[in-house]
Parts: C-alpha cells; structure tokens; sequence
C-alpha cells in the first residue's frame, strides 16, 4: 500500500467515526445555522416598540393626537397609563417599561407658546427671547444608551399635526430625562450584565463535562455503587461552583464599580441571592448537557450551542425589544435572559426582589426543575 492508499484509508476512517457520532455531525449542522438565523434575523439595532408608559395630564384632544402621533411611529407603544409622575417612575424601577411621556396640565398652553412665537418677530437681544418650554417630557431608562438614543430621536419630532406649519416656530417638542446612566457611559450598561456571560461560560463549562469526565476516567462505576441517591449526587456537584460563581461575581462588580465607576444602587444582599440563583440554574443546565453528552467533545460542541444564543438574546449587547418575537419567546426560555434583567435592575435601578419577583420566580423554577430531571434522567441511565 502506497502513500496515497493510507492517507485514503485514514481520510476515510475518519469519516465513517464522525459520521457514526451523530451529535457532532448534528453540531456541524446546526452552529452556522443558527448563527446565521441569530445575526439574520434575531440581531437588530433598530430599536421599536418600546413598552412605554403615558401620563397625561391634560386630557386634552391636542393631547391625545400626540400620543397617537408618537406611537405611529414605532419606536414606542403605550402599554401602561400612569396617574402621577411618582407611579411612572416606580414602573421604570421595576422595569415595567422603558419610558414614560408626561403630557403636562398646561400642555395645550405650551402649544400656543409656539404659536405665538411664530407670529412675533425675532428679538434683536438673544437674551429678550421669550422662555421656550418643551411640550412635554420623557422619562426614560438611561441604562440602556441605544434606549435612550431612540427616544432622542423623538426629541425634535415636528408637531405639525397639532399646530399650523405656518405660524409655528419650532422649539423643542420634548425635554428628555435619562434616569440612571446620565452621563450616557456604555459601561455602565455593560458591566452590569457582563456578570450574566461570565457565569453563563464557566458554569455551564465546568458542569457540563463533570458526569462525562467520570465516566471517561472509569469512576461511573463506582458512583453507581456507592450509596448516594441521583438528587444527592446532582446537589454535591454543583455546590463547590457556586463559590466559584460568587467571586466571579463579586470580581467583576468590583472591579467595575472601582475602575470604571459603575454605580451599584441597589442591596448587596439583594445581587447576592440574584446571583445564587443564577448561578444554580446554570448549573443545573450544564449537569443536563453533562447526562446527555457521551464525550466531554460532545459536551463541549452542546455547551456552545447553548451560549451562543444566551449571549446574543439575553439582551446584554442588544436591546430585548427589538428582536422578533420568535426569538423573544427563545430568549424567555434561557435563564441569561432573567438575569441580565434582574442584575441590572438591582445595581443600576435599586430594584428589590418585589420589583423583579416573574424573573426571580423563572430562575427558581428553572433550577429546581432542572435539577429534578437531572436526577431523573441519570437514574434511568443506571437502571
């Protein structure tokens, strides 16, 4: 046999192993898809339909075809009608919405304002130029800047339908208020929710190969023989990484908080109990990719499978609002996507845990029913 027949004979061995190995084979299929379909697709920049919050006190007509003019535009859809400031303000704590436009008693005043001023002639002296009072006002969540740089486009949005284009002197139609992240710094958003991608990595990784480790190195069989139930042996697993995930944890928000002066607003007790969880329900989906996984290889090609959509739908580079829905309901499903909510809702908004209990809420169910069919599952494997 010549060179060419064993470098054949190798090529082709090789090839009949991999096609043999159909999780790899289904990981060459499915990586450049859903990346494709993800960046396609799911990824978008273009922020719209915003939840946003309405406070109008003026009740006016002119009032309400403003509101109806800035919904026609896309970038933000009422959901919720508030009564006072102090309540929209709560809702933007609690992440109910991002925004909130406060249409003011005098708002049909203010209208006039610049009707009159279209009228009069420009004053000789700048500083004889009566007060220009914006229409109206937007709260909104700062933390986000491509959040805060949608609503800025609305900040000048022309009021023709409100007043006549003739004798309108355009001034500013709203006054914009970014709460939490003033000085508009991208890190301020990104530290927060920089400690969601961590952990996602090196928990998921750490767990995913533990069982397979042990059943390359030949300890399964001692494991099955020793006296420890399934749960028993899921729970000692995990426990030594969650102190691993702790510091992490606390390196990152120090680090960010000393260096880069990343305010964190809310309880250390509450970002603690918030990171355990999360913790425990990454954990937990690595010990599922761990049982289903037959090489740590095949533990690793599913570990990726399962970050790849955790970093890019969490919300944590891009805006959760302007994804499809398809990719929305997807994103729900990954406990990245709660906790990205639920850390920066604590350091930066001084949430509490009431405020965020429906994301707090999945984490736990996630990692108890998680940890529950990990039992489950690996039982049934010694059986």
């Amino acid at each position: 046999m010549n060179f060419h027949h064993r470098i054949a004979a190798i090529v082709s061995k090789e090839l009949h192993q991999l096609a043999r190995d159909q999780m790899t084979f289904a990981m060459i299929v499915m990586i450049p898809l859903v990346q494709l379909l993800l960046f396609g697709y799911a990824i978008n920049t273009d922020v719209r339909h915003l939840p946003a919050g309405l406070v109008n006190q003026s009740h006016s007509a002119y009032a309400r075809l403003l509101a109806n003019s800035v919904e026609a535009t896309q970038v933000v859809q009422f959901h919720h009608h508030y009564t006072s400031v102090k309540a929209a303000e709560q809702a933007i704590t609690r992440g109910e919405v991002r925004a909130v436009l406060i249409l003011p008693q005098d708002f049909t005043e203010r209208l006039a304002q610049g009707k009159t001023l279209g009228r009069e002639q420009p004053p000789v002296n700048a500083m004889d130029r009566p007060e220009q009072r914006p229409a109206a006002q937007w709260l909104v969540d700062g933390s986000d800047t491509m959040i805060t740089a949608a609503i800025r486009g609305l900040r000048n949005m022309p009021l023709d339908e409100l007043v006549d284009r003739e004798v309108y002197q355009p001034v500013p139609s709203f006054e914009m208020v970014p709460y939490f992240n003033p000085e508009q710094r991208n890190v301020v958003n990104i530290a927060p929710g920089l400690v969601a991608v961590i952990l996602s990595m090196t928990m998921i990784m750490f767990t995913s190969a533990s069982l397979v480790r042990e059943r390359e190195q030949g300890n399964m069989e001692f494991l099955i023989t020793t006296p420890v139930r399934p749960l028993e042996l899921m729970i000692g697993k995990i426990i030594p990484f969650v102190f691993v995930g702790l510091v992490q944890a606390g390196i990152v928000l120090a680090l960010s908080h000393w260096v880069f002066r990343v305010p964190i607003n809310g309880s250390l007790l509450t970002i603690g109990i918030a990171t355990l969880l999360f913790i425990m329900a990454s954990l937990v989906l690595g010990l599922l990719i761990s049982i289903r996984a037959q090489t740590q290889l095949q533990a690793m090609q599913m570990t990726f499978f399962i970050l790849l959509p955790s970093i890019l739908l969490s919300g944590f580079m891009f805006p959760y609002e302007a994804m499809p829905v398809a990719a929305q309901w997807i994103a729900e499903v990954l406990p990245a996507t709660h906790f990205v909510r639920t850390i920066r809702g604590v350091v930066l908004r001084d949430a509490d845990l009431g405020d965020l209990m429906p994301d707090i809420s999945w984490l736990i169910a996630f990692a108890l029913l998680g940890l529950l069919l990990a039992a489950l599952r690996f039982n049934k494997r010694l059986d």
